[in-house]
Protein backbone atom coordinates (compact mmCIF):
# COMPACT_ATOMS: atom_id res chain seq x y z
CA UNK A 1 0.00 0.00 0.00
CA UNK A 2 3.00 2.44 1.12
CA UNK A 3 4.41 2.13 -2.30
CA UNK A 4 1.36 2.54 -4.42
CA UNK A 5 0.81 5.80 -2.36
CA UNK A 6 4.09 6.87 -3.00
CA UNK A 7 4.33 6.29 -6.26
CA UNK A 8 0.39 7.98 -6.85
CA UNK A 9 2.51 11.46 -4.83
CA UNK A 10 5.56 10.96 -6.91
CA UNK A 11 3.14 11.32 -9.86
CA UNK A 12 1.61 14.37 -8.52
CA UNK A 13 4.93 16.02 -7.83
CA UNK A 14 6.32 15.57 -11.00
CA UNK A 15 2.72 16.85 -12.86
CA UNK A 16 3.06 19.84 -10.01
CA UNK A 17 7.25 20.96 -11.10
CA UNK A 18 6.06 20.55 -14.51
CA UNK A 19 3.46 23.14 -13.95
CA UNK A 20 5.91 25.41 -11.75
CA UNK A 21 8.29 25.38 -14.05
CA UNK A 22 6.23 26.08 -17.43
CA UNK A 23 5.13 29.14 -15.23
CA UNK A 24 8.70 30.69 -14.45
CA UNK A 25 9.79 29.11 -11.57
CA UNK A 26 13.41 26.89 -11.03
CA UNK A 27 13.56 24.17 -8.92
CA UNK A 28 16.14 23.97 -6.37
CA UNK A 29 15.48 20.53 -4.17
CA UNK A 30 12.54 17.96 -3.77
CA UNK A 31 11.01 16.04 -1.14
CA UNK A 32 13.49 17.75 1.73
CA UNK A 33 13.47 16.02 4.53
CA UNK A 34 13.85 16.13 8.17
CA UNK A 35 12.60 14.81 11.39
CA UNK A 36 10.76 17.95 11.26
CA UNK A 37 9.03 17.16 8.44
CA UNK A 38 8.97 16.93 4.37
CA UNK A 39 9.04 19.91 1.78
CA UNK A 40 8.11 18.64 -1.76
CA UNK A 41 9.20 20.74 -3.69
CA UNK A 42 11.57 24.26 -2.89
CA UNK A 43 11.53 26.47 -6.04
CA UNK A 44 13.00 29.80 -7.03
CA UNK A 45 11.14 32.61 -8.58
CA UNK A 46 14.44 34.28 -10.16
CA UNK A 47 12.46 37.57 -10.99
CA UNK A 48 11.38 38.87 -8.14
CA UNK A 49 14.52 36.53 -5.55
CA UNK A 50 11.76 34.33 -4.19
CA UNK A 51 12.13 30.58 -2.85
CA UNK A 52 8.90 28.99 -2.78
CA UNK A 53 8.21 26.44 -0.64
CA UNK A 54 5.82 24.10 -2.41
CA UNK A 55 3.54 21.41 -0.42
CA UNK A 56 1.81 19.22 -3.42
CA UNK A 57 -1.24 17.54 -2.67
CA UNK A 58 -3.89 15.18 -4.38
CA UNK A 59 -7.32 14.04 -3.92
CA UNK A 60 -8.84 11.76 -7.15
CA UNK A 61 -12.01 12.47 -5.19
CA UNK A 62 -13.07 15.52 -3.31
CA UNK A 63 -16.10 13.73 -0.90
CA UNK A 64 -13.87 15.03 2.02
CA UNK A 65 -12.97 18.59 0.66
CA UNK A 66 -10.56 19.57 -1.52
CA UNK A 67 -6.75 18.48 -2.45
CA UNK A 68 -6.18 22.32 -1.23
CA UNK A 69 -8.43 22.23 2.13
CA UNK A 70 -5.92 19.07 3.23
CA UNK A 71 -3.19 21.47 3.94
CA UNK A 72 -4.80 22.22 7.78
CA UNK A 73 -2.62 24.55 10.44
CA UNK A 74 -0.52 21.14 11.54
CA UNK A 75 0.52 20.22 8.11
CA UNK A 76 1.33 24.35 8.00
CA UNK A 77 2.64 24.52 11.58
CA UNK A 78 5.57 21.16 10.13
CA UNK A 79 6.11 23.28 6.87
CA UNK A 80 7.02 26.26 8.45
CA UNK A 81 9.48 24.83 11.06
CA UNK A 82 11.18 22.24 8.09
CA UNK A 83 11.42 25.53 5.77
CA UNK A 84 13.26 27.57 8.95
CA UNK A 85 15.71 24.32 9.33
CA UNK A 86 16.04 24.34 5.64
CA UNK A 87 16.88 28.19 5.37
CA UNK A 88 19.71 27.87 8.64
CA UNK A 89 21.36 25.10 6.15
CA UNK A 90 21.09 27.19 3.09
CA UNK A 91 22.99 31.14 3.80
CA UNK A 92 22.97 31.60 0.13
CA UNK A 93 19.08 31.92 0.76
CA UNK A 94 18.92 34.69 3.35
CA UNK A 95 18.11 37.83 1.38
CA UNK A 96 15.84 35.95 -0.66
CA UNK A 97 12.04 36.33 0.35
CA UNK A 98 10.01 33.67 0.99
CA UNK A 99 6.64 32.04 0.28
CA UNK A 100 4.62 29.32 1.09
CA UNK A 101 2.62 27.81 -2.23
CA UNK A 102 0.03 24.95 -1.87
CA UNK A 103 -0.75 23.06 -5.15
CA UNK A 104 -3.48 20.72 -5.32
CA UNK A 105 -4.59 18.46 -8.02
CA UNK A 106 -7.72 16.63 -8.50
CA UNK A 107 -9.62 13.66 -10.37
CA UNK A 108 -7.20 11.65 -12.77
CA UNK A 109 -3.83 12.18 -12.74
CA UNK A 110 -4.00 12.22 -16.51
CA UNK A 111 -5.61 15.07 -17.16
CA UNK A 112 -5.89 16.55 -12.87
CA UNK A 113 -7.78 19.65 -12.58
CA UNK A 114 -4.52 21.97 -11.03
CA UNK A 115 -5.06 24.91 -8.48
CA UNK A 116 -2.27 27.28 -7.69
CA UNK A 117 -2.24 28.70 -4.35
CA UNK A 118 0.18 31.38 -4.02
CA UNK A 119 1.00 32.57 -0.70
CA UNK A 120 -1.25 30.22 0.85
CA UNK A 121 0.07 30.70 4.56
CA UNK A 122 2.22 33.12 6.22
CA UNK A 123 5.44 31.99 7.97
Amino acid sequence: MFSFKRKIGNQAEALALEYLSAHGLTLIDQNYLTRLGEIDLIMLEIDTQTLVFVEVRYRQNTNFGSAIDSVDHTKQSKLIRTAQHYLQQHSRFDDFICRFDVIGLESDLKYPKITWIKDAFEG
